[in-house]
């Protein structure tokens, strides 16, 4: 009984609009009160878990760098170097708003980071060049796709504190599969561009090259000392977020100094309140998981995808999750479905021998997409609020973004060695 009242009222908060957060606290506190669990084994429980998550630290420390890059004068550093080297093709800065969000993202880890940030100047530029507004605005929601799945990713580091698996190799895995997106969606960006005659940009221009490259060197240095630092055993992924992070303050309020104590202050508070939200969904996922596992209802998912022969075949598994996926994207924040739906799930991916690196990756890509489909992507509300552009116009614009980011969805789901052959380069075993 307990177990259906703790399902009704976590789906009738849901329904009527309460975080999802705080859904699953109240409806997991109603269970363990009707089920007679004394709190503190619970509390002991979470202290006992947690004690031993250090990764986590790593996500206030990825969100303060990604805030500290964004208000500090790197991003038209970032967007000048892209458009010097490929702002000359076909629909020139529709692919500088791809390979811009490409670097970028090595520097956030985060999606709305940029969308917010290279995104938003990007979509101007774009608009100001002669392109629609609506295509322009669903160019920089696909390319923002790639922030967290080229290294350093939020997302990730939150489902190996779920998964066990390795951020180290969760980060290198996803390099390739990073190059594969922004290949497919400037491939359509050119051949639109050729439909609609979009404008190209300047012919190539060494200079310029090197120019752009002079001014954002310091910039691109952060994922080589993030990744350099991990993968050569000086920095573990956590220490490696602290080194990105101070080197961004650096960057930011010595050298270029655009960012000073007031706005420094301002980045502080909203980190503090990113990772608050953060940290509770976290916790919630807790008791969540801890319930799930009680209830056995892994071991019963398992026995209806067996029943359905799903089971036996890993590719119509990672198909059928994938769906599964790509749905909750579409209405749920990316980090509730990771600490809600990975645990139910892990002890199936397990059994069926699929690799918990491979799945991490292609878990992660698929809530981005989400990020960017209708009726509820939130990077759509974003680009669409910063540029006043209606959003009915770009859901009509997004659709061909969105089956290219399918398209390689698939490719590295059913392809895993796109995902593992730099892992085990470096000494990965599956």
């Amino acid at each position: 009984m307990a177990l259906q009242i703790w399902i009704g009222l976590f789906f009738l908060m849901f329904i009527f609009g309460y975080p999802v957060a705080f859904a699953i606290s109240v409806s997991s506190m109603l269970y363990i009160i009707l089920e007679g669990i004394d709190p503190a084994v619970i509390v002991d429980r979470m202290a006992i878990h947690f004690q031993t998550q250090f990764v986590l630290l790593a996500v206030p420390l990825f969100i303060f760098a990604g805030k500290v890059m964004n208000e500090g004068d790197i991003t038209p550093k970032i967007f000048g170097f892209a458009n010097s080297l490929v702002g000359p093709l076909k629909g020139g800065l529709g692919h500088v708003n791809v390979v811009a969000s490409l670097i970028f993202s090595g520097m956030t880890g985060s999606a709305i980071a940029d969308t917010s940030g290279v995104g938003y100047m990007a979509t101007t530029a774009m608009e100001d060049a002669g392109f629609d507004a609506p295509f322009s605005c669903s160019v920089t929601a696909a390319s923002s796709t790639v922030g967290p799945i080229i290294p350093p990713s939020i997302p990730m580091v939150i489902y190996a504190s779920i998964s066990g698996a390795s951020t180290g190799y969760l980060f290198i895995g996803g390099i390739i599969p990073g190059f594969i997106l922004a290949l497919f969606l400037m491939v359509y960006i050119w051949f639109i561009s050729k439909k609609r005659d979009y404008p190209a940009g300047e012919s190539y221009n060494l200079k310029k090259l090197v120019v752009g490259f002079g001014r954002s060197f310091l910039p691109l240095l952060t994922p080589v000392i993030l990744l350099g630092g991990i993968y050569s055993g000086v920095f573990t992924p956590t220490e490696a977020a602290a080194a990105a992070g101070f080197y961004a303050l650096i960057l930011t309020t010595v050298i270029y100094r655009k960012i000073g104590l007031k706005k420094l202050w301002e980045i502080l508070k909203d980190t503090a309140i990113s990772t608050g939200y953060v940290a509770f969904i976290v916790a919630a996922a807790f008791l969540f998981s801890y319930i799930v596992a009680r209830e056995g209802i892994a071991r019963n998912i398992a026995a209806y995808l067996s029943a359905l022969g799903i089971m036996a075949n890993p590719i119509i598994l990672l198909f059928t999750l994938n769906v599964l996926f790509l749905i909750l994207g579409m209405f749920l924040d990316t980090m509730v479905v990771l600490v809600i739906v990975i645990p139910i799930f892990l002890p199936i991916l397990t059994h069926v021998g699929i690799d918990l690196v491979h799945f991490g990756v292609v878990a992660v890509f698929n809530l981005m997409i989400g990020l960017s489909t209708p009726p509820y992507g939130v990077n759509l509300f974003i680009i669409s609020g910063l540029t006043e552009t209606p959003l009915g116009k770009i859901f009509r614009e997004i659709i061909p973004f969105l089956a290219a980011l399918i398209l390689a969805l698939l490719l590295i789901s059913f392809f895993p060695e796109i995902v593992l052959f730099l892992p085990k380069v470096l000494g990965y075993t599956p």
